[in-house]
């Protein structure tokens, strides 16, 4: 059996070969002990990907300007390799 997504948001970030973006704003706290910068990870992201409570990243910085999460324990993926 197989079940087409078509015009679902499904569709529009898994069956495009095109990166997926999604704007965040960086928040700084600053504590008398220390400094903090913090980034929220938006639910959607996380529910399409799957990321679940106490899962651990790391983050990679490919340049100033890039900067990627990665999984440590990566997961299947349900998206067809071509």
């Amino acid at each position: 059996m197989k079940i087409k997504l078509a015009g679902t948001w499904y569709q529009k970030i898994f069956a495009e070969d095109q990166p997926m973006g999604y704007a965040v704003r960086i928040q700084k706290v600053e504590r008398p002990t220390n400094k903090s910068f913090y980034v929220n990870f938006p639910a959607a992201i996380a529910e399409a990907a799957k990321v679940e409570k106490g899962e651990i990243m790391e983050w990679l910085i490919e340049d100033r300007n890039t900067f990627v999460l990665k999984r440590l324990k990566p997961c299947k993926s349900f998206l067809k390799k071509q």
